[in-house]
């Protein structure tokens, strides 16, 4: 972008410093452009009472991406015609946490072939620190320099020196910080040359004059490359008065809060007041390309994220215009505290993905505290106030952003770092909420904190070491979503799967069963042919579905507010692929829809007598907090699944797994009295195990193999695109879905009785399973499948023998009548049965293949 463009961005009628220039006599003296670049606010602050407010930096004042990616390029390219190509090229960038994490980033683009690092308030647990400073003015000192590469700083990563250091900073006003900095990284590597790169340059004449005597004391070079130059004016008593001045508008803003406050609450009373949805959008972030330049960030990478950039732009244009209502024309981009470059750059592909049909804005929250006055002669209009959402190694506070209440915005897109996507961010004070209260739509994404291969605990470095609570190993990758896997939408699951739709895993279902009881394969190890329903029973499903989404409606709204309730506000469905996964995601528009919450929503493999995907685990470990997890199923038969889920839990924690997951299992339907929280106790025909996956998001069972899956791998699962045509299941969720409203009073009921009622699990079913696989003469409780859910799999997937069913069972079991006759399996009227039916699954293969009557079992 030209300057001329720039400078017409950031013009104003009114300086946005002249507020604090007529109270306390400070003054900016320097070039023409200074006061458009720059404004004025006031801080509680024992060192230094003014802030100086760029216009152009993107931290608190929104600004286009463009201008403020603009702004560190040119500074860049200003670096590189300074040095030359060839040095350029022998350059290492250091920018400076928080505020210049994003400029410095721009400028290492400006030299394009330099590597880039950043300085960290943020210690990663297993990262050896290579250096440090003080930062003398600021509210926070300590900067660590945490490289993936120890030789970043002096070689630039090509083993070579490199011939300078360029640091950045967005403003030069006393030159303490970098004369620190200098100090401390020329005794670890002496170097002949720095450059200092701000946007202003702000030093006395005895600052400039001490820098100049401070590089001949180390002997080098020092040249410095800014944008705009000036002073501050600052009269005798200034940090006095500007101290006494913001004491003064803080009592009379907490007046005016306090008042508007009760205003507020009289106004809810009167109107319940919806706020804006909060999307979780979905990024396919590139594997490999860290975040920002906390552990360095180098050319490569940079070539990896601007391809990638478009693709992650149209996938955030595609959401903003899913949005209900007209498509929003005035976004903010908001990033994290040091997470500045990554939300820009996704900020400058969002200008050019929506065009001029959309105003974008980028902007980051901070850990500053600045006192805000809705006056247009002061920079800081507005401040929301929000806790710290990434468990600071310092502690718990405030954090902080600027100008966006009252700003207009119809959509704002947060981005975040996983280590940050923690219950703090989504809790009822926190930042998403904030946010919600003054714009139309809220978008959240959140991109993979980087931690290094080389993390070290030792202080070994290239020892590799798990990543600390709540941020994500680098080896392992997003989950995988719909459409590139599952037919459902991105933001319904994300699959913790690993794809593995081109590997032939089909057998014959005669063929798997054999090698099942026989002990020569587990189940896990191959896949059944998917089965393709007939017309006729296409039709039964149709119909069923038709004749039970109310019932169904009732048991989702009825287990959703449970979990609301004693497991809330904001808890992670985590459903037991794949037939949980249709329940967890009715669980989460239901969660939507009466609630106006988006919870997050992820498909994670158990398979019986392996237990659950461990990798997947510490994948929702390094995401979220473990306590907030609650497991999703369809339903429950014996309770074989519950009690595998428990053991595997025990097994975890017991191997160093973070702890703290809690095994209970919340269900649609629990005929056999194994879990405590249930839509329902009744066994009836939920459609969707009436199909494989064609109900299930075209995904299919999920694979456990040594030779297919790693032990640090998620388990495999396959997607089935070329069942498209067939492909039922957005029509099951939304015919469900469309009886929410319909049965909300019936849920409000149900869940208040649950609540109050005695759910201890009786395992009623349990007892009947070992009283019939003894009664049958089958002597294997796996081989006994009860329930209407489970009946329906051993039809579809198993080699049945017979099914037991109810005496006068009636709608619930047409289709397992249907399946039954279309396979020539016998079906046996019974008494005294706690399920509506039970599948035997044929005992050819075990040791007791035996039947009722004592002889031994001849054929199917």
């Amino acid at each position: 972008m030209s300057e001329r463009a720039t400078r017409e961005e950031t013009v104003d009628v009114v300086w946005s410093g002249s507020w604090v220039a007529e109270r306390l006599g400070v003054a900016l003296e320097g070039d023409g452009e200074l006061q458009e670049l720059l404004g004025l606010a006031l801080r509680r602050n024992p060192k230094r009472a003014h802030l100086l407010v760029s216009n152009v930096l993107g931290k608190h004042v929104p600004q286009r991406p463009s201008v403020v990616h603009g702004a560190g390029f040119e500074l860049g390219e200003r670096v590189r015609a300074l040095l030359g190509a060839q040095e350029a090229r022998r350059a290492v960038v250091l920018g400076y946490a928080e505020t210049a994490t994003g400029l410095g980033h721009a400028v290492a683009d400006g030299l394009r072939d330099a590597p880039y690092l950043h300085s960290t308030r943020r210690p990663v647990a297993g990262v050896e620190q290579a250096g440090g400073f003080e930062e003398s003015h600021s509210h926070a000192t300590s900067h660590l320099l945490l490289p993936e590469d120890r030789d970043l700083l002096a070689s630039g990563g090509t083993g070579a020196d490199a011939s300078v250091l360029v640091l950045v900073d967005d403003e030069f006003s006393t030159g303490n910080t970098v004369l620190n900095t200098i100090r401390a990284l020329h005794a670890l590597h002496p170097r002949e040359r720095y450059v200092i790169v701000a946007l202003v340059d702000m030093r006395s004449a005895g600052d400039r004059d001490r820098l100049t005597v401070f590089a001949a004391e180390i002997g080098a070079r020092v040249d410095l490359v800014t944008r705009s130059t000036g002073t501050v004016a600052l009269p005798d008593g200034v940090l006095e008065r500007g101290q006494a001045l913001v004491a003064a508008q803080e009592a009379e803003q907490a007046g005016r809060a306090e008042k508007a406050e009760e205003a507020e609450e009289a106004a809810a009373a009167v109107e319940d007041v919806d706020s804006a949805p909060v999307t979780r959008v979905h990024l396919d972030w590139p594997a490999g390309v860290p975040d920002g330049g906390r552990h360095g960030f180098t050319p490569a990478h940079r070539a990896a994220l601007e391809a990638a950039l478009p693709a992650m732009a149209d996938r955030i244009a595609a959401e903003l215009g899913d949005a209900a209502g007209p498509a929003p024309r005035h976004v903010l981009v908001l990033g994290f505290e040091e997470l500045m470059y990554a939300p820009l750059r996704l900020g400058t592909a969002l200008e050019a993905a929506l065009g001029a049909d959309a105003e974008v804005r980028y902007s980051t929250t901070t850990r500053s505290p600045v006192l805000a006055v809705d006056d247009p002669g002061y920079a800081i209009r507005t401040r929301l106030v929000f806790p710290a959402h990434d468990d600071p190694a310092d502690g718990p506070g405030d954090r902080y952003a600027y100008n966006v209440a009252g700003a207009g915005f119809d959509a704002v897109v947060a981005v975040v770092d996983s280590t940050a996507d923690t219950p703090e961010l989504h809790a009822p004070d926190g930042l998403l909420a904030r946010l919600a209260e003054y714009t139309g739509h809220v978008l959240l994404a959140v991109l993979p904190s980087y931690v290094p291969a080389t993390a070290a605990p030792t202080g070994v470095p290239g020892t590799p070491t798990p990543a600390p609570e709540r941020q994500e190993p680098a080896v392992l990758p997003e989950p995988l979503r719909g459409p590139d896997f599952s037919s459902y939408a991105p933001q319904d699951v994300g699959w913790l799967l690993q794809d593995l739709s081109d590997t032939e895993l089909e057998a014959p279902t005669e063929e798997r069963e054999e090698a099942i009881q026989s002990g020569g394969a587990h189940y896990a190890e191959s896949l059944p042919v998917e089965y393709q329903p007939s017309a006729e029973y296409q039709a039964l499903f149709t119909a069923a579905l038709e004749a039970s989404a109310a019932r169904i409606a009732r048991a989702v709204g009825t287990v959703t507010e449970t979990v609301l309730a004693e497991r809330g506000p904001r808890p992670v469905l985590v459903s037991l692929a794949r037939a949980g996964t249709p329940v967890g995601v009715l669980m989460r528009r239901w969660a939507q829809h009466r609630h106006g919450l988006d919870l997050p929503h992820y498909a994670i493999s158990i398979v019986r007598g392996r237990g659950i995907d461990a990798t997947a685990l510490r994948w929702l470990a390094a995401h979220h907090d473990p306590a907030d997890v609650v497991f999703v199923d369809g339903w429950t038969g014996k309770g074989a699944i519950t009690r595998e889920l428990a053991a595997a839990i025990t097994e975890f924690e017991a191997s160093g797994g973070p702890a703290g997951f809690d095994p209970e299992i919340s269900v649609l339907a629990d005929p056999g009295g194994c879990v405590r929280t249930y839509g329902t106790r009744e066994d009836f025909l939920i459609p969707s195990a009436c199909l494989n996956s064609t109900v299930s998001g075209l995904i299919s069972r999920t694979v456990l193999r040594a030779d297919l899956v790693g032990p640090d791998d998620f388990h495999g699962g396959k997607f089935y695109r070329e069942l498209a045509d067939s492909d039922v299941s957005g029509l099951f969720l939304d015919t469900i879905a469309a009886r929410f409203d319909e049965v909300a009073g019936q849920v409000e009921e149900a869940a208040k009785e649950l609540l109050a009622a005695d759910r201890a699990p009786t395992w009623e079913g349990w007892a009947a399973v070992e009283r019939i696989s003894e009664e049958y003469g089958i002597h294997d409780v796996n081989l006994v499948k009860p329930g209407v859910g489970e009946t329906t799999r051993v039809l579809l997937r198993r080699v049945p023998w017979k099914i037991l069913a109810k005496r006068g069972a009636g709608a619930d079991l047409e289709h397992i009548r249907l399946l039954a006759e279309q396979r020539g399996v016998p079906v046996e009227e019974v008494d005294d049965l706690p399920y509506s039916c039970v599948g035997l699954i044929h005992p050819r293969f075990t040791r007791g293949a035996t039947g009722a009557d004592g002889k031994a079992v001849q054929g199917a």
